[in-house]
């Protein structure tokens, strides 16, 4: 018994294509696992401002606190959280909102993490708003 084997056009050869097809498809999974790591984590900052910011402005509301106690609560919180140069730039005021309600308002500026927790400062701004009795 004869097995036939048929000839491959040597034009059309595959051979070699499963190492590079790995490195390629590799390579882009590796880019959009570090791309979701990194959302990640600006979302992360973002809300622990946020929080921190909006934390700060409650505390500054209460009755026996002020305007310097929002800035030192939130920038307290910010520190424990991310570290010292998220918290660099907090400011506190009392505004008024479109409804008439006296507000204490709590607005932190902070670097925008774009590779890791460094990138450019004073990108990301949040607020945080607490009612004022």
């Amino acid at each position: 018994m004869r097995v036939r084997c048929r000839r491959r056009d040597p034009g059309r050869s595959d051979a070699g294509s499963a190492p590079a097809d790995f490195v390629l498809v590799g390579g882009f999974l590796t880019v959009l696992f570090l791309a979701i790591v990194q959302l990640t984590l600006v979302l992360h900052v973002r809300n622990t401002l946020v929080d921190a910011a909006a934390s700060g402005a409650r505390y500054g509301a209460l009755a026996d606190r002020g305007l310097p106690d929002a800035r030192g609560r939130a920038a307290e919180l910010a520190t424990a959280a991310l570290g010292p140069s998220f918290a660099s730039d907090v400011t506190a005021a009392h505004v008024i909102s479109e409804a008439g309600t006296s507000l204490l308002e709590v607005r932190m500026r902070a670097p925008l993490p774009i590779v890791g927790f460094a990138g450019p400062s004073g990108v990301l701004e949040v607020a945080g708003h607490a009612p004022v009795p």
